[in-house]
């Protein structure tokens, strides 16, 4: 890390005496009311009206006729997932999952909970390359995964950071090829494609209220769909699929996976906020692309097509202007160079004046654990899987956006004030 007080031209920076978050919640008073009212009412378990007012309300923002409550994003990932496995491939033994043996396509740059269901359900994922206009899965590299695996009828796409994929595209190539879209909005909760809300648009969505998340429950996510009988179900997967019975009886393979009272509680309480937040993010992330824009960076994207709920900001720093640096699995190194970063030498930096900021995520065909599954760009079958960041050798998208990018802090209680310090920061970085 450079020193930022060697020059005594410039005035001194002292680290932030209260700690500048990536995303932290952001409280308001009623979701302690609704939290207090379950525990009044003694309803805190998996039943009770918070239950169904966060679902009722949560289906009808996105425009989807059902939400389910579940306890996480994770597990609203996975029981979508079962659910396409189980309307593809029917009813697996017991024992085994809905895509045992099957392949599905899946968004490389995102994080891991987004794909591990498919190996939940015994299932091989298909990483597809990242485009640059949306940071998220390629229209045109999924049809050449289809091309290469033809009998694919499943499709993971995740909307990266708040800004939607290109879902018109990614449509209309799942219909073409007669596939289901499981749609991760945990990321992009409020955003819009065209007009329409993120949630929207897969034959089953999910969205997260993890801590971090646009709108929080402490935890807890929702599965969202148009069938009456898919929500039945998924309820009733999320509660060990007891049957109708006085007594416990059992059919199917089941999970506790339901959203508790108190959860939908602090969800009941955030959701009137949802707009109000995404305000509160655009405005900073507003402020960042004008403070930094003499630098030689680039923002996340943000198109005509979308209204992002920049749920985090995030900064590209041009192949010139990038200092050296390689990753391995777990460390990084890099040399300082004057009028050059990197990633990792913002963020050191900023982790010392007292910021939190992260790296974008490691692509999954990167990942140790998934190194050996296939990995499909616009060319074909992925080449070039490395670590390390080499200009100009054609590395595929998502780990040259890894290799290049970083989340900056993104917290809505953040003063302008501070953001203005951490854009001062940012540019001695590059002095």
């Amino acid at each position: 890390m450079r020193s930022l007080s060697s020059d005594p031209a410039l005035p001194e920076i002292l680290p932030f005496e209260n700690k500048i978050w990536l995303s932290s919640p952001t409280m308001h008073g009623d979701e302690e009311k609704w939290v207090d009212d379950a525990i009044r009412t003694n309803w805190v378990s998996t039943v009770g009206e918070n239950i169904r007012v966060a679902e009722e309300t949560t289906a009808k923002k996105v425009g989807r006729k059902y939400a389910v409550g579940l306890s996480c994003g994770t597990a609203a990932l996975h029981l979508a997932i079962r659910l396409c496995g189980v309307k593809l491939y029917g009813m697996p033994k017991p024992g085994h999952g809905s895509l045992e043996g099957k392949r599905a396509f899946c968004s490389d740059m995102t994080f891991d909970a987004t794909v591990n269901p498919v190996a939940y359900e015994g299932g091989e994922a298909v990483f597809i390359d990242t485009e640059r206009d949306t940071w998220n899965m390629d229209p045109e590299a999924l049809e050449k995964a289809f091309e290469l695996y033809p009998d694919v009828r499943l499709i993971v796409v995740a909307h990266l950071y708040g800004t939607p994929g290109k879902c018109d595209e990614l449509r209309r190539i799942a219909d073409r090829h007669g596939a289901l879209i499981v749609e991760d909005a945990a990321e992009s909760f409020g955003a819009t494609y065209h007009g329409a809300q993120t949630g929207s648009f897969g034959d089953v969505s999910i969205l997260s209220f993890n801590g971090n998340k646009i709108i929080t429950g402490s935890a807890g996510g929702m599965l969202l769909t148009d069938s009456r009988e898919d929500a039945d179900r998924v309820r009733k997967w999320s509660t060990q699929s007891r049957e109708a019975a006085a007594w416990y009886q059992h059919e199917e393979l089941g999970y506790n996976y339901r959203m508790s009272n108190i959860i939908a509680g602090i969800v009941r309480g955030q959701l009137p906020h949802l707009e109000e937040h995404i305000a509160q993010k655009k405005a900073i992330y507003l402020r960042y692309r004008e403070g930094l824009r003499d630098l030689p960076v680039a923002m996340n994207p943000c198109d005509a097509q979308t209204e992002p709920n920049f749920w985090l900001s995030c900064l590209l720093i041009n192949e010139d202007a990038m200092c050296r640096q390689v990753r391995g699995d777990k460390d990084a190194l890099y040399l300082s160079e004057p009028g050059r970063s990197c990633p990792t030498e913002i963020l050191e930096t900023l982790a010392a004046y007292n910021a939190e900021g992260r790296p974008l995520w490691k692509p999954m065909h990167l990942q140790p654990i998934y190194r050996a599954h296939p990995f499909v760009t616009r060319e074909g079958e992925g080449r070039g899987r490395s670590n390390a960041y080499i200009a100009g050798t054609g590395i595929d998208t998502g780990a040259d956006l890894f290799a290049r990018g970083l989340c900056l802090p993104s917290d809505n209680k953040m003063t302008a004030e501070q953001q203005n310090i951490v854009i001062e920061i940012i540019h001695r970085c590059f002095a």
